[in-house]
C-alpha cells in the first residue's frame, strides 16, 4: 500500500522551493507570537491555551492541511502530468495511500511540531496545554490531509474549497453556529486536547468517543473515495 517513488515525486512537489516557503510562514508567526506573549504577559495558562487553540488548531494546522492535502495531487491533475504516473504499474489505491502519508507527515512536522514549541515557550507544558494540543494537532493532521487530499482529486479548484471549509466553515460558521461545530475537525480534535489537559482549560463541544469515531470515519471515507475517483482518470491509452 505504499510506494517509495510516489513518496519521493510527492514529498518533492510538496517541498519545493515556493511550497516550502508558504509552510514554514505559520510556524515560524506561531514561534514569534508565543514568544510576543510570553514576554508581555508571562507564563499564563488560559492565555497559553487561547493562542495555542485559536491560531494553531483554528488557523494554523487547517491551512497547513490545505497545502499538502491539495499540493499532494491536485497540481499533478491540473497540469495532466498524473498521466505518466497512472501509466506506471501501481495499483491506484496505492497511490492515493502513498500520497496521503506523504501530507500527513509533512502537515505533522509543520503543524504539530510548531505547537509543542510554541506551547512550551508560553508556559513550559503548564497542566499538560502544551503536549494536549500538540496531540490535537496531530489527530487534526490526519483527517485534515485525508479531507482535502480528497478535495484535490475530485476538483479543481480544491484550494479554493479547502480554504472555504477552514476559514469561513470552521472559522466563521463554527464560532457562530453551535450546530456546525459537530462538524468540525477542530472540535474534534479539541476533543482529544480536553481528555490530556488538565479539567477545565481545553473544552470541545464534541464528545471523545463521537470526535474519535468521527476523525476515524472521515479519514477512512475520504481515502477510499479519493482512491475510486482516481480510478475513474482515464488514459488515453485505455480509451
Amino acid at each position: 500500500m505504499y510506494d517509495p517513488t510516489v513518496a519521493r515525486l510527492t514529498y518533492r512537489a510538496l517541498l519545493g522551493r515556493r511550497r516550502a516557503a508558504i509552510l514554514f510562514v505559520l510556524p515560524a508567526l506561531l514561534v514569534v507570537i508565543a514568544v510576543a506573549v510570553r514576554a508581555f504577559a508571562g507564563a499564563d495558562d488560559q492565555v497559553a491555551s487561547d493562542v495555542l487553540g485559536g491560531f494553531a488548531i483554528a488557523t494554523m494546522v487547517p491551512l497547513i492541511g490545505v497545502i499538502a492535502g491539495t499540493g499532494a495531487i491536485g497540481p499533478e491533475i491540473d497540469d495532466g502530468s498524473i498521466v505518466y504516473l497512472l501509466a506506471k504499474p501501481v495499483k491506484r489505491p496505492v497511490i492515493i495511500f502513498t500520497k496521503l502519508i506523504v501530507a500527513i507527515a509533512v502537515t505533522m512536522v509543520f503543524s504539530a511540531l510548531p505547537t509543542l514549541i510554541a506551547g512550551l515557550i508560553l508556559n513550559g507544558n503548564g497542566q499538560q496545554i502544551a503536549v494536549a494540543y500538540t496531540v490535537a494537532a496531530l489527530v487534526a493532521s490526519i483527517a485534515y490531509s485525508a479531507l482535502f487530499l480528497l478535495l484535490g482529486t475530485v476538483s479543481r479548484h480544491a484550494v479554493v474549497l479547502g480554504l472555504v471549509y477552514a476559514l469561513v466553515w470552521e472559522a466563521l460558521f463554527g464560532s457562530l453556529v453551535p450546530g456546525a461545530r459537530t462538524l468540525s475537525v477542530q472540535q474534534w480534535s479539541l476533543a482529544v486536547a480536553e481528555k490530556i489537559g488538565a479539567s477545565g482549560v481545553i473544552t470541545s463541544d464534541v464528545r471523545l468517543p463521537v470526535a474519535t469515531i468521527l476523525l476515524a470515519a472521515v479519514t477512512v471515507v475520504a481515502t477510499w473515495y479519493a482512491g475510486q475517483k482516481l480510478r475513474t482518470l482515464k488514459l488515453a491509452g485505455e480509451e
